[in-house]
């Protein structure tokens, strides 16, 4: 209880001083990484989570569940079908390329781990978070277009990693003696009865409330905690099944989305907020059991050596080859290419990974030390050069036509009017 009254001074001090942290590009999720590692078992030990790590696995899990959620039913569709072409190539084109060239890398450094570590190592990798670039979203002389498609990009590919993490996951458990030898029967298993799960919880729970609301049924309260309940509800009923509790959430959020027609878009801000105070308790935990484990032991060069490859390289060529034939300018290529910051989404599925598996083999270790480098090394670089880069980016493409490209303000009035009658 003594580490949770720290964590919550921390919490609160924070609160009174982050407009002014960051003016000097300093984030929260520096913030709470370094008080997680003072006061965690590796530093003064205030905070000792010795016998509470299937607690930190739970917590861990239920705040992926809640932000897979918020972001697939919080995403506006109208406005990606407005512009869709670059997300669409950042995700359909880039994301898988990405997985690759990080597996490639892993296999390059690291072989005795193994190309299941190398391709979870990845996976856990490859999605984007765009609140720790927060400057970029922020900034207007950052063309809408390049905004939008960042955006995008960041809520839909932690959805798409979530699988490939899951099979990966079973791969590199069965291989250290964790886990069943059919690995691909069984996660294939998980993932038909997550996508029949979100299918009857979030259809059902999306109209079932959108009905309620349009007979007056309900009030603001009580469709933040429905829409609360559906998330939650998705995750459990599909773990209790025996499914993939990750993808039924993230299937959920757009099943419940698509059936409540967007009208419960502000309760489902709610949710979103309640996994965002949360995550900075996960950066917490993640400073205390991982951060602070790889700065207090053995260092190895190579997994500091990939950190330093995937954030300019493994990311930004494959973006670049994503993104050929678009008509941007070079700059703009490798502006978003920068910016795919390895964010909480990694964090979670490096935890998961972490209390997963406990046999200490050299594959986990390997991926566990890797993901926890390149993710810490993120938080610092992307947090201090999102302001600077996007004002200097800004200020580069003001002119340029394939960056500004896409619909007008009174096109996007115009959808977005139609889409809400309809």
């Amino acid at each position: 209880m003594t580490g949770l009254a720290v964590l919550a001074v921390v919490f609160i001090g924070y609160s009174a001083v982050a407009a002014r942290l960051g003016r000097w590009s300093i984030t929260a999720p520096m913030v709470f990484i370094t008080a997680g590692a003072l006061v965690g078992p590796h530093g003064f030990g205030i905070l000792d989570m010795a016998t509470d790590l299937e607690a930190v696995k739970i917590i861990a899990e239920v705040t992926l569940a809640l932000i897979l959620f918020a972001d697939a039913s919080t995403l506006r569709w109208s406005e990606v079908r407005l512009d869709a072409s670059l997300p669409a190539r950042l995700l359909v084109l880039g994301f898988p390329l990405t997985v690759l060239a990080g597996m490639l890398a892993g296999w390059w450094l690291m072989p005795a781990a193994g190309w299941a570590a190398a391709a979870l190592a990845a996976s856990m990798l490859a999605p984007t978070d765009a609140a720790l670039g927060l400057g970029v979203f922020t900034d207007r002389s950052v063309p809408a277009r390049i905004r939008r498609a960042l955006n995008v990009e960041s809520g839909l590919n932690d959805g798409l990693a979530t699988p490939l993490v899951t099979l990966f996951l079973a791969v590199v458990v069965a291989e250290e003696g964790a886990g069943p030898d059919g690995w691909l029967a069984e996660s294939a298993r998980e993932l038909g009865i997550a996508v029949v799960v979100s299918a009857v919880v979030g259809l059902g729970a999306g109209r079932l409330v959108s009905d309620a609301r349009r007979r007056g049924w309900t009030s603001p309260v009580s469709e933040q905690l429905a829409v609360l309940a559906t998330a939650l509800l998705s995750y459990a009923a599909a773990v209790a099944a025996g499914g993939n509790g990750f993808v039924a959430a993230f299937v959920a959020g757009i099943l419940f989305a698509a059936a409540s027609a967007g009208r419960l878009h502000q309760a489902t801000e709610f949710t979103e907020d309640l996994g965002l105070f949360t995550s900075y308790l996960i950066w917490a935990l993640f400073g205390a059991l991982l951060v602070a484990a790889v700065l207090t032991h053995d260092i190895h060069p190579s997994a500091i050596v990939y950190a330093l490859v995937s954030l300019p390289l493994v990311r930004m060529v494959p973006v670049a080859m994503a993104l050929a034939g678009t008509g941007l300018r070079p700059v703009s290529v490798a502006f978003m290419g920068w910016f795919g910051p390895r964010g909480l989404a990694s964090v979670l599925f490096t935890l998961i990974a972490h209390e997963s598996l406990e046999t200490g083999g050299l594959a986990s270790e390997r991926l566990i030390e890797v993901a926890t480098w390149t993710i810490l090394l993120s938080v610092v670089a992307h947090g201090l050069t999102a302001g600077p880069l996007a004002a200097a980016y800004g200020r580069a493409v003001t002119e340029s036509a394939a960056e500004h490209r896409g619909p007008t303000l009174e096109t996007e009035t115009r959808v977005r009017r139609s889409l809400s009658a309809r």
